[in-house]
């Protein structure tokens, strides 16, 4: 069997990271180009890059840390990390978001790039991750290939794991196939790994007006284009949520206004599952309002917050954990700041940003 052949379908335990650093000059593999967009990400960059940086021969990727003006340590980690690495590399991204910095990246990657992957800097990724990913992206002709997330806390972070149950729960993610329990399929979206690097600049990359759900915006486009994604459920990627909860609520009031903003750019409608934090919220307000001339409407307004605390506490008893008590109070967070934002956007839409045509894709050896 061929090498590339060989690094691409054998089981991990037969071919050991080494191996395929040694390959790196004996192969055809496709030519990687991984794009990390990053911002303040001292906390994770280090492990993030260090998680791929064994899992594919380093003559034949380059890992572009796309970095939107961090005030951290994160440039310096990964200035320490590439001195070991040079297929490391940190570049500025002046539009300092997560859209922005991976279209950026499809501009430099290298010549001999075919394969465009997506790595998050709040993500450890498994051992064959890009092995399984690529493996996948060649058998099935798929334009793309996205993953299964699986949520964790970093130690001595007990509201993290808390927030990490809330957020694995299908409460806190409604179902979202790359949330729970995926199975491995062709699917209308997922959390992005591997693009082919000409459909993805073909279809113009990532709308770079969008701030969040730039992924789901994509894939919309993507499938229209005749494009094809597939879920590959083998490899989940380990992510990091938020600490806190005012961090949380920020995270998912931008996660509503991009949702909102995808569904008035492509006149969608939304689904069952992402109206009901709206359907909720509205409900809340109209018992609020209506209280104080009649006390029984009230009874709504205490019940959702009693019933997401109660399941909170049947998470912490059936784990043995005093932490996930806190996990209510972060599905109430996850729901009322993802609907606030939907509302605010659905409100005063804006125009769609810079047409995609005007983005300007051209390779940079």
């Amino acid at each position: 069997m061929p090498q590339n052949d060989r690094l691409l379908t054998a089981d991990a335990e037969h071919i050991t990271p080494a191996d395929r650093i040694r390959g790196a000059a004996q192969t055809n593999l496709p030519f990687l180009c991984i794009a990390i967009p990053a911002l303040n990400e001292a906390h994770y960059i280090e492990a993030c890059l260090l998680s791929l940086l064994a899992q594919w021969p380093e003559g034949a990727l380059e890992i572009l840390v796309m970095d939107g003006g961090s005030q951290d340590d994160t440039a310096q980690i990964v200035a320490e990390v590439a001195q070991s690495h040079p297929s490391v590399r940190l570049v500025a991204n002046p539009g300092r978001i997560q859209s922005a910095g991976v279209n950026l990246a499809a501009t430099h990657a290298s010549r001999q790039a075919s394969i465009l992957v997506r790595a998050d800097a709040h993500c450890v990724y498994p051992a064959d991750f890009l092995r399984r990913c690529v493996r996948d992206y060649l058998r099935t002709g798929a334009t793309s290939v996205v993953v299964a997330m699986r949520n964790e806390a970093a130690p001595g972070h007990p509201l993290q794991r808390a927030i990490a149950a809330a957020q694995s729960s299908r409460l806190g993610n409604g179902g979202a196939a790359h949330r729970t329990g995926a199975v491995s399929g062709f699917v209308e979206h997922g959390h992005h790994a591997v693009f082919d690097l000409a459909f993805f600049r073909r279809i113009g990359g990532y709308d770079p007006s969008f701030t969040h759900n730039e992924d789901a915006e994509f894939d919309h486009r993507a499938v229209q284009a005749g494009g094809r994604i597939w879920m590959s459920r083998e490899e989940p990627v380990v992510y990091f949520p938020r600490r806190s909860l005012d961090a949380l609520a920020r995270q998912y009031f931008n996660h509503g206004q991009g949702r909102a903003r995808t569904l008035l750019k492509h006149r969608l409608r939304p689904k069952p599952r992402q109206m009901a934090p709206v359907a909720v919220l509205g409900g809340l307000a109209v018992s609020a309002a209506a209280a104080p001339f009649a006390p029984l409407l009230a009874a709504p307004a205490l019940a959702y917050p009693l019933l997401c605390l109660a399941w909170g506490a049947g998470r912490a008893v059936a784990r043995r954990d005093p932490a996930l008590l806190l996990s209510g109070a972060a599905l109430m967070t996850m729901h009322m700041a993802w609907a606030l934002g939907f509302l605010k956007r659905i409100a005063t839409p804006r125009p769609p940003g810079l047409p995609l045509a005007s983005v300007q894709w051209k390779d940079i050896g």
